[in-house]
């Protein structure tokens, strides 16, 4: 399987979320070309800050291999981490992170602050912007098709 074969499932993943009114993120988790986990947004759902789709993917990710250190795995996620998920994958030893979107108000690989900058014992390879039209297209309609929705309640009261 291919980069864009993976970003592809983290993609359906994004739409699952999505369809449960979450914002739409999605990841997996692969190792010698092979899925280990998924993860999505579960937020709402769960009443969770911490249930990001990376934190989800990760945790499945150390469960079905046996052990915390990640340093055979790749990381494909929809949209650029946020500190916490950042450092989720400094701690995990993820070797590559490939991300679509980029966040301008919490992305912590670039965006607002590179986190893979500063001194610590791991730093993956990252590929930025991949797929990335594909990637923010998931989520300006989640967030256009929301803000539409809460219009038309506002009209009917």
């Amino acid at each position: 399987m291919t980069d864009k074969d993976f970003m592809l499932i983290a993609l359906e993943q994004a739409a699952l979320s999505a369809a449960e009114t979450e914002v739409p993120v999605g990841a997996v988790i692969t190792r010698n070309g092979e899925v280990v986990s998924t993860g999505r947004n579960r937020r709402e759902a769960g009443k969770n800050a911490l249930a990001h789709a990376e934190i989800e993917a990760i945790d499945k990710a150390c469960k079905a291999l046996g052990g915390w250190r990640l340093w055979e795995c790749e990381m494909y996620v929809t949209l650029e981490p946020c500190p916490m998920c950042t450092g989720a994958i400094i701690n995990s030893r993820i070797r590559r992170l490939v991300y679509g979107a980029a966040d301008p108000k919490s992305g912590s690989c670039g965006s607002v602050i590179n986190l893979f900058d500063l001194p610590y014992n791991h730093k993956p390879e990252v590929v930025s912007g991949f797929m990335q039209e594909e990637c923010s297209a998931v989520l300006k309609k989640f967030f256009s098709e929301l803000r539409e929705s809460k219009a038309e309640k506002e009209n009917e009261s």
